[in-house]
């Protein structure tokens, strides 16, 4: 559709586009039209960065299982959960 706009014909478009808006409001409706754009963009940055924030929400907020150190190989009396504190020592 567009391919066939050639240089005269898109001058054409600008003068009545000119013509119709006038010269005054045409300074303004670009400056809105960036203002727009720039929210916009804002706007598409902050749903990825929320998006990546809530992944990784979900993948801390998964139960682990816990750890058990133990004393010896093969002394299962000595091993203990890694969060909890020794009752044998204090």
């Amino acid at each position: 559709m567009f391919g066939r706009l050639g240089p005269t014909e898109i001058i054409l478009i600008l003068v009545i586009v000119v013509l119709l808006f006038g010269a005054k409001k045409l300074p303004d409706t670009a400056r809105a039209l960036g203002r727009s754009m720039r929210i916009l963009k804002s706007e598409t940055k902050a749903m990825k960065t929320d998006d990546a924030e809530a992944e990784a929400a979900a993948k801390s907020n998964a139960p682990e299982a816990p750890r058990t150190i133990q004393a010896a190989p093969g002394d299962v009396s000595q091993s203990r959960p890694v969060g909890e504190p020794d009752a044998n020592r204090r």
